[in-house]
């Protein structure tokens, strides 16, 4: 079973002593992407990624110094509202080296990354409209590089299912009909006083509990999924598929 879940806007890139550390696998084209990102300049960054004139700044600094700044493994590095509820922090050493072969980090940057995998401070998000030689946008850039990815390690590791923990900007990055496995994607409902919602919050916490869960339990049958009730969630066997678990909590 591997599990995908999204990055973070959010960073911590304060230094760790981290166990191992390893490189992506498409650093090459994450380097190719922040050269044609930082040719974009201010206005451009502002114009594709909506955001402030001081984020533009920032963040047009990180693409023109990319490949010399300060590194840090992934799972460390990003740190909203999913990777709170994953907490790499505190998961044990063998839980952590399970997570490098069984879980992945969809980026727009990066494409597709391991836990451990070394990152740089950045903000793309996958959303992200612009132009990469023959590609309009970083989702048609990554869509068979990520699947394929995907592909070589569900052979590594022989897993046959796919829990999608990931938005749906991020998994929009995997192309199903390239895939060799079964998804499945789990939805985290509030009950609140106007019927039920998906907060995205808590949604975003919920699905790094619910990745954090498979990895510290070595889960490889969807069937065990269903035991999760982490947070006060639980399963609706009447309202869900096999591909799509709901999981419900007041």
């Amino acid at each position: 079973m591997l599990v995908v879940v999204s990055p973070a806007k959010k960073l911590d890139m304060s230094p760790i002593d981290a166990e191992v550390t390893s490189v992506p696998q498409f650093s090459n084209e994450a380097h190719d992407l922040a050269q044609i990102a930082s040719n974009l300049g201010k206005e451009g960054l502002i114009s594709i990624m909506k955001i402030s004139e001081k984020l533009a700044d920032l963040n047009l600094e990180r693409f023109k110094s990319f490949g010399h700044q300060d590194k840090k493994a992934a799972v460390f590095a990003f740190a909203g509202d999913t990777y709170q509820g994953f907490d790499a922090a505190t998961l044990n050493s063998d839980g952590l080296r399970w997570a490098q072969d069984h879980l992945r980090i969809l980026s727009g940057l990066y494409g597709i990354l391991r836990p451990f995998d070394e990152i740089e401070p950045y903000r793309l998000e996958m959303g992200s409209k612009f132009n990469i030689r023959d590609h309009t946008s970083l989702h048609d850039f990554w869509k068979s590089r990520v699947s394929c990815a995907l592909n070589e390690t569900a052979k590594e590791t022989r897993s046959k299912f796919l829990i999608n923990c990931a938005s749906q900007e991020y998994f929009g990055s995997v192309a199903p009909n390239i895939v060799n496995m079964k998804i499945i994607t789990p939805t985290f409902y509030e009950n609140t006083e106007k019927g039920l919602k998906v907060i995205s919050f808590y949604a975003k916490k919920a699905r790094g509990a619910m990745a954090r869960y498979i990895m510290e339990n070595r889960i490889n049958d969807p069937n065990s999924l269903l035991e999760f009730d982490l947070g006060g969630y639980k399963y609706q066997p009447e309202s869900s598929t096999l591909e799509a678990p709901i999981f419900i909590r007041d």
